[in-house]
């Protein structure tokens, strides 16, 4: 399993608290880092100071996000080849059909809607969990990655 932390970008303090009893529950024990806006995760992704990067082994990203949305965030993070190879789930609340098309084309790994009901919530991180963590490959790091 791949054991790298979680970003998990994420303004609505009750679905951080949802994601991390979800984790829990699925005994997912990556150490996850938590950004409350899209300037904060991309301070933790692309720092000044390049020896301070996160490089973690998920970014799970909402799009409605204040400072910097999370479409911005995400072209930044495929604009920079530092981040371009990350792998990022955009997890959000959001039915807006120009969301799910603009997340693919910007480079989203994929678009997940977060289920109303706990218990469904649960269930859609276990398998965010055993696919990205457990049965997908990452990207190798390569010069210019960090």
């Amino acid at each position: 399993m791949n054991s790298g932390t979680i970003l998990l970008v994420e303004d609505n303090p009750d679905d951080v608290m949802f994601t991390l009893r979800a984790f829990e529950r699925n005994k997912i024990s990556n150490q996850v880092v938590v950004a409350t806006d899209g300037e904060q995760a991309l301070d933790y992704l692309q720092p000044a100071d390049e020896s301070k990067a996160l490089r973690p082994a998920l970014v799970l990203l909402d799009v409605n996000l204040p400072k910097v949305d999370g479409l911005e965030v995400l072209r930044r993070i495929r604009n920079d080849s530092r981040t371009a190879g990350l792998p990022v789930v955009v997890l959000t609340t959001s039915n807006e059909e120009r969301d799910i098309v603009d997340s693919y084309r910007l480079g989203a790994n994929s678009f997940v809607r977060k289920p109303v009901m706990f218990g469904d919530f649960v269930d859609a991180t276990k398998v965010l969990g055993v696919y990205w963590l457990l049965v997908n490959e990452p990207l190798p790091p390569w010069r210019g990655q960090g």
